[in-house]
């Protein structure tokens, strides 16, 4: 099946090469692999005649078949490569992106063993080393070469990857994931930033010889060595942050700080587990850290309505043929697998949808007879702050409206637990005094250290738990018990 592919260009006084840069982009119409090319080419406010070369090749524009869609960009001050580079992404809108320098040290020609692997492989980025073996590469700059091989080294042991070439210019990437990542870096450093933000996002990334053909600095070569050193600087802030996610209307860019309090998840799955089934469906999987604390089952199905999160889950089933992952929105049961389970989580689920006793009854129509949902909502509508607002909470349950929620849907409650006590003086001081909109990574780091000793103390701590779980049956007969007739209900099944 045929893709696409956006070519990124940040151009820098680069007048004498770049119109034959762009002109080798024309081997990209051999590809039987593409239908579409799009170009985007971004001047960084060159201070040379590049400008007026641009001009004269986009009036020209020879060579390029009909594949090929062309965008010239300009910035009216100088950002460097990483804010060029940042222009054109915005602009991207082919399944695949690819960064190209204006000069003539690659040829776009490597680009095209590079593309199969997304289709074949499900690659989420392909990198084009320069020190693989099989390509050529000009024989230059022994300590550039030393320089690079402990960059990659330094990066490979930040993000756990054993790239080769961590530096070179040819990173193709898909483009949605590409999109989602928040880049920051405004020149070379953003080399080791999207490599160790790629690796933290679990991507699968892969590796293709590529030749080099680099230059002196009299031929116009622009790195240095304090470039060298601002990468290393770089490496070891990138390797310490959890920015990975733009922020969005699912607060994905929270989750990985979430991610953070690893005993938190542990907590709350020691506290599920006893009540899960064989046949599960988890409402609300996020990029998995339940789920893989549940796991094995007899049929283990993980969803979220986050299509990053979705991407993140569907890497999962490759060594476990029993789970399957998909997007479902639980609000549209037209959505949901055409399943049946003994178990649905709904993690964080409820108040996060306008009318969630609707969807509590959707989920009593994926329940077999004598089934469980498995319940887990954030406790104390007084708790309600600005945290909640950026996760998009419309409410938080107490007890009474938890357990009143669930007998409408005609559940019957089995257990309520009350989870992590602790947790709530922070909570308010964060989302209702301090009125903040983002987690403290230093407090998520002190609280996953507290927290066995937090789940010891739990029952003589004197606040309110944060998270409610409840395990609702249910029933084996529709004549033993019904849902209560609601006007809501009522609008529902007329509906």
């Amino acid at each position: 099946m045929p893709t696409s592919l956006s070519v990124l260009v940040p151009v820098y006084n680069e007048q004498y090469l770049v119109a034959s840069s762009l002109q080798r982009l024309a081997v990209l119409q051999e590809s039987r692999c593409l239908d579409r090319v799009q170009v985007i080419v971004v001047d960084d406010c060159s201070r040379d005649q590049t400008a007026q070369v641009l001009t004269e090749f986009e009036r020209q524009l020879k060579g390029f078949g009909s594949k090929f869609t062309w965008l010239f960009l300009r910035h009216e001050r100088n950002q460097g490569k990483g804010g060029a580079i940042r222009t054109a992404i915005e602009h991207a809108d082919c399944d695949l992106s690819v960064i190209h320098d204006a000069d003539l040290e690659y040829h776009p020609r490597d680009l095209l063993p590079m593309i199969p692997l997304f289709l074949e492989e499900d690659a989420d980025a392909v990198f084009g080393s320069r020190f693989l073996a099989g390509g050529f590469k000009r024989a230059l700059f022994f300590r550039h070469s030393i320089g690079n091989h402990l960059l990659t080294f330094l990066c490979d042991l930040a993000c756990d990857l054993n790239l080769t070439d961590m530096e070179t210019c040819y990173k193709m990437i898909r483009t949605d994931l590409l999109k989602s990542i928040p880049l920051v870096s405004s020149d070379f450093r953003i080399e080791p930033e999207l490599t160790i933000k790629l690796a933290k996002r679990g991507a699968r990334v892969f590796e293709v010889p590529i030749s080099y053909s680099g230059r002196t600095y009299q031929e116009g070569k622009k790195i240095g060595w304090t470039d060298g050193f601002r990468a290393l600087v770089a490496i070891a802030h990138f390797a310490i942050s959890d920015r990975i996610f733009k922020p969005d209307q699912f607060g994905s860019n929270l989750v990985p700080r979430l991610s953070r309090a690893s005993r938190l998840t542990d907590w709350i799955a020691d506290t599920v587990r006893p009540h899960v089934g064989n046949r599960v469906l988890e409402l609300g999987a996020g990029i998995g850290n339940l789920t893989l604390r549940l796991i094995p089952r007899t049929l283990y199905w993980a969803a979220d309505s986050n299509p990053l999160f979705v991407r993140e889950l569907e890497k999962l089933p490759a060594t476990r043929p029993y789970l399957h992952s998909s997007r479902i929105d639980p609000a549209d049961p037209e959505t949901f697998p055409r399943e049946t389970f003994d178990t649905v989580i709904l993690q964080n689920i409820l108040e996060h949808v306008e009318d969630d006793a609707t969807v509590l009854r959707n989920v009593v129509n994926l329940l077999e007879p004598g089934g469980r949902a498995i319940v887990l909502v954030p406790q104390g509508p007084g708790l309600h702050g600005t945290l909640d607002e950026v996760l998009g909470h419309f409410r938080r349950y107490d007890r009474t409206g938890l357990t009143g929620l669930a007998a409408d849907a005609g559940l019957k409650v089995a257990s309520v637990d009350e989870l992590n006590r602790a947790g709530s003086p922070a909570w308010w001081l964060n989302s209702r005094l301090l009125r903040r909109r983002s987690f403290s990574l230093l407090q998520i780091k002190v609280f996953n250290a507290l927290v066995p000793l937090l789940r010891r103390i739990q029952r003589v701590l004197p606040f309110p738990p944060m998270t409610l779980v409840a395990t609702l049956e249910k029933p084996r007969s529709a004549s033993l018990e019904s849902p209560k007739e609601t006007p809501h209900s009522a609008e529902v099944e007329t509906a």
